[in-house]
């Protein structure tokens, strides 16, 4: 190709400039015969001024000539690069990456006698893709510094997104996750309920956790729960609704929280128990003492009798002194008729309570700082219970003693579950039952079982069922226990309805 070829109409300056790219010709001495309007436009230069310019010289940056002088020496032999990316220099100083595109002109001979290179100016598009890259980056850094969970699902529950951090609290990877439902990382009863849940929202647009949060529970791959806190973002894209939950693991705020707890449950059961001890001891000493203090009354009473028939100073003095004994006497009688009366009403504060609410308090205590002890926890709770009239502390520290003696029940066993439910008896009343899958109850302890300080732990007080009983029976209850036919044991307790027959 030479200037007359390319002036001769064949490939026109008309065709050349209505061209969208840029288009460039060079011979083999890499000197520039053609440089269209797309040139000029991203370079500055006109073709007048670059004409017979080696390309490597005004367009090159200085630290890539070399380069570009090899490759040129490679496509004069045949050998054409796919598509290239470089920087061309401005005439006012600027850069424009430009992508190109080679080809080569044969003469007659099949030599390369000149190099066609039609190119696009991506500068714009490809600091718009660095931007977006950074940004990028920068997101991931964050989601993999930031410490809560967070998982992105469609209007149908599926798994969009899950980031690192996700996989740290629920032991899934992503791969395992992403494009599966989220319920999966759900215990039962949640998991079958939740997209129910979500065509509820969309269709009522009532919000019950989006934009809320809320504690909930969440199931690890291990099969473990453990408790989270869960806020959910609402998104429309493409006409399409999308849901980012954020979840923050409050497994070790809880053990914190238990443990404070724990200790002040156990304050308050040993002080319950001090109480409930000294209650006996008092109401014992007050049965001993009223003997011989009646008899101590009858003896003064009798002296008394006996010295109005004497005369004499001596036995108004004697007269004096037993009438203040008669006094004391009297009045240490209507102290232990006090204290008596006192044990006997033991009245209480009681409300209406919500049992499943209260169920599920005392099930997050009891349960704190037992992770690590690989047990599956099922909590089925029966909706709609009518409410009960109690006292939330003392039914909460049934419940609290009722699943920490599961717990310890199944410190050898392997396979170790625990069951909490909530349901309504036939005869009205509502019923909560704890099961484990322990040792279970051997013949001698279900006998005794409980009787005061009758346990089968090494370290255990054997007061906690007694009093446990002594409350479910104040409150007009029932508390029973009875082995699993797949063994282990059960312990369920009633509570009438409203307070009716509540024993006071």
């Amino acid at each position: 190709m030479d200037d007359n070829l390319i002036s001769s109409g064949k490939l026109t300056d008309a065709v050349i400039d209505t061209i969208g790219a840029l288009v460039v010709v060079v011979d083999r001495d890499g000197r520039i015969v053609l440089f269209n309007k797309g040139c000029e436009l991203v370079t500055g230069y006109t073709f007048d001024e670059v004409k017979g310019c080696r390309v490597w010289e005004l367009f090159v940056l200085p630290e890539e000539i070399d380069s570009a002088r090899s490759t040129f020496k490679k496509m004069l032999s045949g050998n054409f690069p796919g598509t290239q990316t470089n920087i061309w220099a401005t005439k006012a100083s600027g850069k424009r990456l430009i992508e190109w595109s080679n080809t080569a002109v044969r003469d007659h001979a099949g030599k390369v006698s000149h190099v066609v290179s039609t190119g696009v100016d991506i500068t714009e598009q490809q600091a718009h893709r660095d931007a977006s890259e950074r940004s990028e980056e920068r997101l991931r850094s964050i989601l993999h510094t930031v410490p809560d969970a967070i998982i992105t699902i469609d209007e149908y529950g599926t798994v969009e997104s899950y980031s690192p951090s996700a996989e740290r609290v629920f032991g899934y990877v992503s791969e395992e996750v992403v494009g599966r439902n989220v319920n999966m990382l759900m215990p039962t009863p949640y998991r079958e309920n939740h997209d129910q849940f979500i065509q509820r929202y969309l269709r009522t647009g009532e919000k019950r956790i989006i934009g809320i949060g809320r504690v909930v529970t969440g199931l690890r791959k291990n099969g473990s729960t453990f408790p989270m806190e869960l806020q959910v973002g609402e998104m429309s894209l493409a006409g399409k609704r999308h849901f980012t939950g954020f979840v923050h693991d409050i497994t070790e705020r809880q053990h914190a929280e238990g443990r404070l707890r724990m200790q002040d449950l156990q304050a308050e059961l040993l002080r319950v128990s001090r109480s409930s001890a000294m209650g006996e001891m008092a109401s014992g000493l007050a049965h001993e003492l009223n003997q011989p203090l009646t008899a101590v009354m009858n003896y003064v009473q009798t002296c008394r009798r006996m010295l109005r028939r004497e005369d004499g100073k001596v036995s108004d003095k004697i007269h004096e002194i037993m009438d203040k004994t008669l006094e004391q006497v009297m009045r240490a009688g209507e102290i232990i008729r006090g204290i008596r009366s006192f044990v006997e009403k033991g009245e209480v504060a009681r409300g209406q309570s919500d049992v499943n609410k209260l169920v599920e308090e005392a099930s997050a205590l009891a349960l704190a700082g037992v992770a690590d002890k690989n047990i599956r926890v099922t909590m089925v709770l029966s909706p709609h219970l009518p409410a009960v009239f109690v006292n939330r502390t003392q039914i909460q520290q049934v419940v609290v003693n009722l699943i920490r003696n599961s717990i310890d029940a199944m410190e050898d066993s392997t396979d170790r579950r625990l069951s909490i439910r909530t349901f309504l008896t036939e005869e009205g009343a509502v019923c909560v039952a704890v099961r484990d899958t322990g040792v279970g109850l051997s013949d001698e302890i279900k006998k005794r079982l409980f009787q005061p300080f009758v346990t089968t732990k090494t370290s255990g007080t054997g007061i906690g069922l007694t009093i446990s009983r002594t409350i479910i029976d104040a409150h007009g209850g029932r508390l029973w226990a009875s082995d699993n036919a797949q063994g282990g044991a059960s312990f369920q307790f009633t509570l009438p309805v409203n307070g009716e027959n509540d024993g006071d």
